[in-house]
């Protein structure tokens, strides 16, 4: 229900300003994309890959891995754009860190001057990557990528990022950038209009799946403009270094899965990973994630030590109020005060699904929420549900059994029978 009198008119005014908000932004009616190389700056990433990346250097720096992309999204054919998506990756592998890009990097309180030093000499090599149509011949394509992890990390995101763009400015010649500002407007709208949500803040995670590099950008500074304290920052260092947000993230998929291989044993290699962690960035970018191997796997070994030494945990796969529910009555049962940690949701939001979960848990414990696609990807069209994940370090398979059974992604099924033995994980009802 709408609030009467006074408050309707500040509602209609604050949408109206969220649509003026947008607006600036906007761009000449031709040419709809830009003609030059989609990924510029080796910063166009998430901060966790760099957060992670440090680790390797410190830890893990002979490592070597294997990544593989795949496309859930049915009957998409992305064959024809094998040459394009080449061209563009040969551009990235030509680029190299700024000083401006080192000094910001710098001034990040847990990145370390070592670091800076790798990366002042860092470029990404073709020769760990290869883009060829599959063999299956369906319109499906296969991107590997092979080689040492401390010079493959940094892939995932901007290829990931160049395969989207070149699909949608090849598919959608003419975007329908109205119809993106006035849905993004309405989500400003939804976020901002009623005071009881002042309090709840969102986040950009939505590099990898943009439906490009322009429109990213104009959706971060809508939400700058638009929703002021409300909009916590972005995952993509490029943009929060170009205009003054917060860089957000700690640790990703790979890192736990990597450590299946590093650690000393299998069923010690969550707890590994956290210590690992731990021992790098002692105290600092304390938030866990918890899918790896499922809520039930992480609660047996998020124990009392980790509760109270990590500030929170993040959610990305099952039920997110389920999640919620059992990581806060864990905490209690290990004696730590919910409302001192931050729960972290981030996946498949929108921005209803951002509001039920705020409303359920806001005045139970710190809370953040990281929207990806529903922000940068929504101007009618259907977005690109594609992925690269890491699929072997050292030469041993590796993989996630989430609590969602179609983000697993793993092609050697004695391993994963293994796995779920080790971490006491129950075959998925379809097996």
């Amino acid at each position: 229900m709408r609030p009467a009198g006074d408050a309707i008119g500040y509602y209609r005014r604050l949408h109206c300003f969220a649509l003026r908000c947008v607006a600036p932004h906007r761009s000449p009616p031709a040419p709809q994309f830009d003609n030059a190389m989609i990924i510029t700056s080796l910063l166009d990433t998430d901060l966790y890959k760099f957060t992670m990346m440090q680790v390797v250097l410190h830890c893990f720096p002979a490592a070597q891995v294997e990544y593989r992309f795949r496309c859930r999204t049915p009957d998409v054919d992305l064959v024809p754009y094998v040459d394009e998506i080449r061209a563009e990756i040969a551009g990235l592998c030509e680029l190299r860190f700024s000083d401006e890009e080192l000094d910001y990097l710098r001034r990040l309180r847990f990145i370390k001057s070592d670091f800076i030093d790798f990366l002042s000499l860092y470029q990404l090599r073709e020769k760990y990557i290869d883009v060829r149509p599959a063999a299956s011949g369906n319109g499906e394509i296969d991107i590997e990528i092979r080689g040492p992890w401390l010079h493959t990390i940094l892939f995932e995101i901007p290829v990931l990022s160049i395969v989207n763009e070149v699909y949608f400015r090849n598919t959608q010649r003419v975007p329908d950038y109205t119809e993106g500002r006035a849905r993004l407007a309405d989500k400003m709208y939804m976020l901002g209009g009623r005071p009881e949500y002042a309090e709840c803040k969102i986040a950009d995670y939505g590099t990898r799946r943009r439906f490009s590099k322009r429109w990213h950008e104009e959706v971060i500074l809508a939400l700058k403009d638009g929703l002021g304290s409300q909009f916590a920052g972005t995952s993509n260092v490029y943009y929060a270094m170009k205009h003054g947000l917060v860089p957000l993230g700690t640790m990703a998929h790979e890192y736990l899965q990597a450590c299946q291989a590093l650690g000393p044993r299998l069923r010690d290699s969550q707890v590994f990973g956290f210590e690992m962690w731990a021992r790098e960035y002692r105290g600092d970018l304390g938030i866990a994630l918890s899918d790896v191997y499922g809520m039930s796997a992480f609660l047996r070994d998020f124990d009392m030590f980790f509760c109270k030494l990590f500030d929170g945990a993040r959610h990305d796969s099952g039920d997110p109020f389920d999640w919620g529910e059992r990581l806060i009555a864990h905490y209690e049962a290990n004696r730590c005060d919910p409302k001192t940690k931050t729960l972290i949701f981030s996946d498949s939001l929108d921005i209803p699904k951002v509001l039920k979960l705020f409303e359920r848990f806001h005045d139970r414990c710190r809370l953040a929420f990281g929207v990806g696609t529903n922000l940068t990807n929504d101007l009618g069209y259907v977005p690109l549900q594609i992925v690269i994940k890491m699929v072997r370090c050292n030469g041993q398979p590796v993989a996630k059994l989430s609590d969602s059974p179609g983000k697993n992604m793993c092609d050697d099924a004695a391993y994963l029978a293994y796995l779920r033995q080790v971490f006491e994980i129950p075959p998925p009802a379809a097996d």
